[in-house]
């Protein structure tokens, strides 16, 4: 990877350069009222551990905030058209291989019902193609699910379904690079202030670059960032294990939808799975959820049969013999007040961007918010999309904005 020269000052720093780092620079780089400097500085070129890269990599409209309805909106429209807008010199960016097999969210209870009501009535006043399902439409659709317990589901029709998660992430980075964003292989170990404003950022190797702006986009380590400027943020690391396992008698090509493809479907109990290729992908939220050191990826193997395993075997009896493939630990950035993302200035120290919190959302939500801060950074506003209710002031307040639909 070619190593970018560091310059001195830059009107933007970009703290973090997986996803939404990426987004953002990327974004700057197109914006017709923006003809700054823009650096990204990333402790970890491989991304082995970035959220980004160990994500589930999917995108959806079944969300209980319509902002977030038309953030992913926003989203599929950006993947659907990726080669062409990250192209570089030319040549197409990737594609990112969008599955559009949907999401399928089951209720078994009154209220979980009552929620799929009142968060498809959101979702449809954005336009969004989500369906309800009675549990005899949803037999018929999905044959191999037993819903005798199910009052009620939520089948995304189009618009929602899975990607390729790191093609998005490096085509975005690579076209803000071909057009002038430097990527600097280096860790913000503090930050420098002259009253209102961020002046500067150190680095682990020794180097001190300026800043105009000053742009948060560090993932589980959005605290950490934050207080370097003596800031806080009520963001922490939840670790998340994801499975993959292998079916012995496999549903995939048993729906009488979408040309047999089983959507992403997310059981009552909160365990979700999806086809993966020939295998299937699933997991939890576990419980307890505690916050976990941002460098503690070790899976949490027990979740499997302790919890994936038992609700996947009652749900379907083509998965009650399943066998592990391989699993994988990734990090939400757990926005504890609400988990909305945090996003624009601090009132006190106005350069200062937060993108963060995005409690699992992020991969989704990126070109999105890159957008909305390239704006904000250009014109002072958000005009695509208001973003506003995701400000800071919600955080000193403690008013939380919440999204009832978190996975």
């Amino acid at each position: 990877m070619k190593r970018d020269r560091v310059r001195e000052r830059y009107d933007v720093v970009i703290v973090g350069g997986a996803a939404i780092g990426s987004a953002v620079a990327w974004a700057l780089m197109e914006c017709a009222g923006f003809g700054g400097s823009v650096a990204i500085v990333e402790r970890d070129m491989g991304f082995a551990q970035a959220s980004t890269a160990l994500s589930a990599a999917s995108i959806r409209t079944q969300f209980s905030n319509p902002v977030n309805v038309k953030i992913s909106q926003y989203g599929l429209e950006v993947i659907r058209s990726f080669p062409e807008l990250t192209a570089v010199d030319g040549v197409p960016g990737p594609d990112l291989a969008l599955v559009e097999g949907g999401y399928l969210t089951l209720a078994g209870t009154r209220s979980q019902a009552q929620v799929l009501r009142e968060n498809h009535a959101a979702q449809m006043a954005c336009g969004a193609d989500v369906v309800l399902m009675t549990p005899e439409e949803m037999a018929q659709a999905f044959p191999h699910l037993r819903v005798d317990d199910l009052l009620l589901g939520a089948w995304g029709h189009s618009g929602e379904g899975w990607f390729d998660n790191v093609g998005l992430m490096t085509g975005l980075r690579n076209r803000a690079r071909s057009r002038g964003a430097d990527l600097l292989r280096d860790t913000v170990t503090g930050m420098e202030r002259d009253g209102g404003r961020v002046t500067g950022v150190r680095l682990a190797s020794g180097a001190r670059v300026g800043c105009g702006w000053l742009v948060n986009a560090a993932g589980p380590r959005a605290a950490q960032v934050a207080g370097m400027a003596g800031l806080s943020l009520p963001v922490e690391p939840r670790k998340r294990t994801v499975f993959v396992f292998d079916c012995a008698a496999s549903p995939q090509g048993s729906a009488r939808v979408k040309g047999g493809c089983l959507p992403l479907m997310i059981d009552p109990s909160g365990v979700y799975v999806r086809p993966e290729g020939r295998y299937f992908l699933a997991g939890a939220t576990p419980d307890p959820d505690p916050a976990v050191d941002p460098d503690d990826f070790e899976p949490r193997h027990a979740e499997f049969e302790e919890i994936v395993w038992p609700v996947l075997a009652a749900r379907s009896a083509a998965f009650e013999a399943i066998k592990p493939v391989r699993m994988w630990a990734g990090h939400y950035a757990w926005n504890t007040l609400d988990q909305n993302m945090i996003l624009g200035p601090h009132p006190d120290l106005p350069n200062f961007l937060f993108a963060n919190g995005f409690s699992g959302h992020g991969l989704q939500q990126a070109p999105a918010v890159g957008r909305g801060l390239a704006e904000w950074i250009a014109h002072g506003e958000f005009r695509a999309l208001d973003l506003s209710d995701f400000g800071y002031d919600r955080v000193l307040e403690n008013r939380p904005n919440p999204e009832r639909a978190v996975i």
